[in-house]
């Protein structure tokens, strides 16, 4: 998904954090639990299983609530980040043409699209209908369905690709190695993921985006912790990018991008 946090912080009623209403937020398929494909690690269940399917809901609630003003503030995201637009094309020359790549909290479908005007099969995975509704009027032509990121119901094995741009930051941290556990199992050998999100320690809280009665935490991680989560999951690290704030645009925090790999 692109960085909904700028988007919705410039319209946030309130909010708590040391932002001035901008920031990124991320895509929403990465807290629930959909039936579908097994995981490497059992699934989040017991207590972690609660506390993803309450994380879900959350989530999903906040962004049926502002997909349409979302989708008309951020319509030039891509477009006005072209340190973003390289990392992509970069993305997409490791994947390999008509590699099949899944968007993971795709949001309104902005990086599927882009990722398929380069040639790969995108489609798009996100708990919010609200924004596959978006997704699916910007992309025709492309595939889109409602799911979680912990459990996608992918194949074992079946992905070239999986994309989490800002569709992390509302996971819970102790559903981390979850979450990555099932980016590498569905991805085959030599499968490429691409992993971005704001860089810090103190979560940031959206209330009230454009006038909507919801509220949402949005959550920073650490490069090196996020790096050595991936790594317990059996990833390979590729490159690690971390570009400042664009102040202009009124972000506060830095910007990871995490490239990992599955191994042969």
């Amino acid at each position: 998904m692109t960085d909904t946090e700028t988007t919705t912080g410039n319209r946030s009623g309130n909010e708590d954090g040391n932002e001035n209403g901008n920031g990124d937020t991320g895509g929403n398929g990465n807290t629930g639990r959909e039936e579908g494909g097994g995981r490497e690690d059992g699934g989040a269940d017991g207590e972690g299983g609660k506390r993803a399917a309450e994380a879900e809901a959350r989530t999903r609630v906040f962004y049926d609530a502002i997909a349409e003003e979302y989708a008309q503030m951020a319509c030039n995201w891509l477009e006005d980040r072209p340190l973003e637009r390289a990392l992509l094309d970069l993305y997409a020359e490791l994947v390999g043409p008509e590699g099949e790549v899944a968007d993971l909290g795709c949001g309104p479908g902005r990086v599927t699209g882009y990722l398929a005007a380069r040639g790969l099969s995108a489609h798009g995975l996100d708990l919010s209908e609200s924004m596959l509704t978006v997704a699916r009027r910007e992309n025709p032509g492309l595939r889109f369905e409602r799911g979680s990121m912990l459990e996608t119901g992918a194949a074992d094995g079946s992905l070239a690709g999986v994309v989490s741009m800002y569709s992390s930051i509302h996971t819970p941290v102790e559903l981390l190695p979850a979450l990555f556990a099932e980016f590498h199992r569905v991805l085959r050998p030599g499968g490429q993921l691409l992993l971005a999100f704001q860089v810090g320690d103190a979560p940031r809280t959206l209330t009230e985006p454009f006038g909507h009665p919801v509220t949402l935490d949005f959550l920073r991680r650490r490069p090196e912790r996020m790096a050595a989560l991936l790594e317990e999951a059996g990833f390979a690290m590729f490159s690690r990018t971390v570009r400042e704030a664009d102040e202009a645009s009124g972000e506060l925090t830095p910007h990871a991008f995490l490239f990992a790999r599955k191994p042969q």
